[in-house]
């Protein structure tokens, strides 16, 4: 009964404010990736080692770029259903073709540019350096984008096949949660590297 409660309230909030729902829910779901990237790097960390903790200002970084990103992505799919209709009347097949489609133009043409924008804007709020961010791009770009091919077109074929429109960004950023522990982990790697290249040429 209570699930069934926040789908109707979401549904409304989805159709009177959607671009206002989508960053909500993609920030909200995008800053749990992190805090579970956290948790899993304290985790493993060596006993010799000092824990971390966590980061809020970390967090809040991926809340910022859920929140930007969800109602782009929000269009996008708009875009999708409009543009590869799975059929044309109700009472046709689901158009393997047109899903085909659908699946194809997200990995090629939005995969890349998500990846671009969440490299870009980390690199921004991090306060990097044009350098710095240039070697982001240079370390993390194509690693990235081939886990990204690997993992995605299954969930996004689940996602346009079987989602109704105003819960395809929710069903998306909830895989992403296992998304962004992969970017968040991957990320804090590249800028501790960075950090520690900067601290070097400092002592020299």
């Amino acid at each position: 009964m209570a699930t069934l409660t926040i789908a109707r309230a979401y549904q409304h909030a989805y159709h009177t404010h959607p671009n206002y729902t989508l960053a909500v829910t993609g920030g909200t779901l995008n800053a749990l990736g992190d805090i579970v990237a956290q948790v899993s790097q304290n985790i493993f960390v060596k006993d010799h080692e000092p824990r971390p903790g966590w980061d809020p200002a970390r967090t809040l970084r991926f809340f910022c770029l859920g929140s930007g990103m969800s109602p782009l992505l929000g269009r996008w799919n708009l875009f999708l259903e409009r543009r590869f209709p799975l059929r044309a009347w109700r009472i046709q097949p689901i158009s393997f073709r047109a899903l085909s489609k659908r699946v194809a133009a997200d990995q090629l043409i939005m995969a890349p540019i998500g990846l671009v924008m969440f490299i870009g804007s980390m690199g921004v709020m991090e306060c990097r350096s044009p350098r710095q961010i240039h070697e982001k791009y240079a370390d993390m770009f194509a690693p990235a984008l081939l886990t990204n091919w690997k993992v995605w077109p299954i969930a996004q074929m689940i996602n346009f096949r079987y989602m109704p429109l105003p819960y395809r960004i929710p069903f998306q950023s909830t895989c992403g949660v296992f998304w962004t522990l992969y970017l968040s982990m991957l990320n804090a790697k590249e800028d501790e590297r960075q950090d520690r290249e900067a601290l070097q040429a400092t002592v020299h």
